[in-house]
């Protein structure tokens, strides 16, 4: 039993004693664990129709033309009403530089017509021609111009006084009406130019409707244009030349009233100094 149990240990302690095998360690056991994830079902979502509001048939184009029209400016409104434009361009600033020049000569010329024949009639009284005729060659207008007109040639009559101061006041008058016929012609050729563009845009516009199978606003929509525009700016041409015109045109007929009441006076005083004289 002795040896027996001897022999027993001996072989426990060589059993311990050898060195374990690499590998052969056993790892720990990891406890997994399975995480099963449910199926997540998605409901179905129901799309309710949208109804759509019924909107009233508007013209191809509508919204875009309205659009341009809104943010045009002169040069494209220019450019929009064709090749009239250009004649009316023309005639707006040859009525303009009308104006403008004789607006101008007509403030020069004026004078006042009373305090002026009250200095002329001082002279005449006091037997001073010379000095009439100075005053009158340095005052501007027609006034002043017949008055020295017929003071030149006192000494050959009063019938020649007439005669010059007749003379003078027609040359004085076509003085006063140069440019006038202008702005007359400017007044009627703009708005006959417009309507002539009217024309040609409603041509265009029908050509272009009988060129395409399927009428659209938008293929009229040029034509028409351009038809407004050159009416309109015919009309916007012609109104203010027109009322300068008739402007101007009093103010000669005032010119005219003050050189009839000036060669009357002027005769009556030449009249009075030729009857004192043979008294």
């Amino acid at each position: 039993m002795r040896k027996f149990l001897l022999l027993f240990l001996v072989l426990t302690a060589i059993a311990w004693a050898q060195p374990e095998e690499p590998g052969t360690e056993e790892a720990p056991i990891e406890e997994v664990t399975e995480v099963i994830e449910e199926p997540v079902v998605e409901e179905p979502v129901i799309e309710e129709p949208v109804v759509q509001e019924p909107v009233a048939d508007a013209p191809v184009g509508e919204e875009v033309e309205r659009a341009e029209s809104a943010s045009m400016d002169l040069k494209d409104l220019f450019l929009a009403g064709g090749p009239f434009m250009y004649p009316l361009l023309l005639s707006l600033l040859i009525g303009i530089a009308v104006a403008v020049e004789r607006f101008i000569t007509y403030g020069k010329l004026r004078i006042d017509v009373n305090s002026f024949l009250e200095k002329v009639g001082g002279f005449i009284r006091k037997g001073d021609i010379k000095g009439a005729e100075d005053l009158c060659a340095r005052t501007s207008g027609p006034v002043a111009s017949i008055m020295h007109a017929g003071l030149v040639r006192h000494d050959k009559g009063l019938e020649a006084v007439e005669k010059a101061v007749e003379s003078a006041g027609g040359i004085e008058m076509a003085f006063l009406e140069k440019g006038i016929v202008v702005l007359a012609s400017v007044s009627s050729i703009a708005p006959m130019l417009g309507f002539l563009g009217t024309v040609s845009g409603m041509i265009k516009a029908f050509g272009e409707i009988a060129a395409a199978k399927n009428v659209e606003a938008s293929l009229v929509a040029g034509g028409i244009q351009e038809a407004l525009i050159t009416t309109a700016t015919g009309l916007t041409i012609a109104i203010p030349i027109q009322m300068a015109h008739n402007y101007f045109i009093a103010k000669i007929g005032r010119f005219v009233i003050d050189m009839e009441e000036a060669s009357i006076f002027l005769v009556d005083k030449l009249s009075d100094m030729e009857h004192l004289k043979q008294l």
